[in-house]
């Protein structure tokens, strides 16, 4: 895959990827596509030697694997780990609000997200939505206004004289959509509307019983910058790290030199990784269990492997670059980031670190280190919590971002083709001890 193909795929992926229900959607149709096979919790697994699988929960987080027809006992596997969710703004359960005619939708705020950037946006809906069919058995399906319905307006400076200087934002109160003009009707239902998002696509329903749907801004992303060295966009974070390790996976295997894979992306990351779906649920650890019967040989197929947890990394910011180690701010396009913390917030060791700088030596591809600032708390991944949870050397890294957790992000463009390169040769090395990682 070239470079300018890679990123048109992001951009794309980006925008068909509005929750993290749409992005394993997304990531479901390409590995179909690549002849993988779907499998359900619920069944018998009878899996070949050389086959390529995927199994999704909560249609929220996938994991795909390539078997590659390897004694992976012996061979272990090769894990990249990313995250699907992003902070956003979710629909409340009883959402309706009307105020001076305005019709307005309550929501929460979801992960740590950056709120001013949200104000004075063009805005829609969606998520996954579940009913009662025509003949009363409960479906879901998902759905995307795609269009904007809703926007965050700001006060005016003329109302607020102190906005540029001191901007809080109240959750509870600044945060309600506005939606349109109720006009005479005060009693309007959220739910009517999704019952006519139904309609609209020909299925029919007798209620809609419940729904999780989260706001996000409809301006598509975007190559930018004077040399085009810029990727901006929502949800970077982390979907970038899903589509580059999703094709990375796809990639070793087309390229005849695939070794046992596995891909796993997460949801509820944003949140602390505590549900069925997220990484300190047990899904990963489920399906390794199933790769073979007995759990001394899972212990053997752990100690023989390695997880990459790929998770974006703060970038130095030109005008705030006292906000990073003066050692340790890594610089757009300039290669993967290597993330490291005392305190564990990220599972990356000597030896790990010394295995990706070597693969990415071999590769021919830069490598940056970030530490946060000693007198600054640290953010952590799904890193820390899947080598606990599963027992694998494990090693954080990510590709250099501003804006993390605003409505929109920025990344480089090289930055993306390098991590590719480096994911891609992760996936065909033969030796995870870091003696043959070409």
């Amino acid at each position: 895959m070239i470079k300018a193909k890679l990123n048109q795929g992001l951009l794309s992926f980006l925008q068909s990827s509005p929750t993290p229900f749409h992005a394993v959607q997304e990531m479901v149709g390409i590995l179909e596509k690549r002849g993988y096979q779907r499998l359900a919790e619920t069944d018998h697994w009878q899996l070949d030697e050389d086959g390529k699988y995927f199994v999704t929960r909560n249609d929220s987080a996938i994991v795909a694997f390539n078997l590659a027809n390897k004694d992976i006992r012996q061979a272990g596997l090769r894990m990249i780990g990313a995250h699907t969710d992003s902070p956003s703004l979710k629909v409340k359960p009883e959402p309706e609000i009307t105020s001076k005619t305005y019709c307005q939708l309550g929501v929460e705020v979801y992960g740590g997200a950056l709120l001013n950037p949200w104000f004075d946006r063009d805005l829609s809906l969606a998520g996954r939505i579940s009913f009662a069919d025509g003949k009363g058995a409960l479906r879901s399906t998902l759905i995307d206004f795609k269009e904007p319905i809703a926007t965050i307006p700001s006060l005016a400076i003329h109302l607020d004289r102190e906005a540029n200087t001191i901007k809080s934002v109240n959750a509870q109160k600044d945060l309600p959509l506005v939606l349109g003009l109720s006009g005479d009707d005060e009693s309007w239902k959220f739910r009517d509307l999704l019952g006519d998002q139904l309609a609209s696509r020909g299925i029919e329903f007798r209620e809609v019983l419940d729904y999780e749907l989260y706001a996000y801004d409809t301006q598509p992303p975007a190559i930018t910058g004077l040399k085009q060295e810029f990727i901006a966009s929502a949800r970077l974070d982390n979907l970038l790290s899903c589509y580059v390790g999703l094709q990375a996976l796809i990639g070793a295997e087309s390229q005849g030199a695939a070794q046992p894979a596995l891909l796993v992306c997460n949801d509820h990351e944003e949140v602390g990784s505590a549900s069925t779906s997220g990484a300190q649920g047990t899904l990963l650890k489920s399906v390794l269990s199933r790769l073979v019967a007995d759990s001394a040989e899972l212990g053997r197929i752990i100690a023989n492997s390695l997880m990459i947890s790929v998770d974006n990394a703060h970038g130095v910011h030109p005008n705030f670059a006292d906000k990073h180690d003066e050692n340790h701010g890594p610089i757009f396009n300039q290669g993967p980031v290597i993330k490291v913390n005392a305190s564990q917030r990220y599972a990356s060791n000597s030896e790990t670190c010394a295995f990706f700088r070597l693969l990415c030596h071999n590769q021919k591809v830069p490598v940056q280190s970030f530490v946060v600032r000693s007198d600054m708390g640290c953010g952590s991944t799904i890193g820390p919590i899947s080598a606990t949870e599963i027992g694998v050397r494990t090693l954080d890294i990510g590709v250099p971002t501003f804006a993390m957790h605003s409505i929109r992000e920025l990344a480089g463009t090289e930055d993306s083709w390098y991590l590719l390169k480096a994911l891609t040769a992760f996936y065909q090395a033969a030796d995870l001890s870091g003696s043959d990682c070409v």
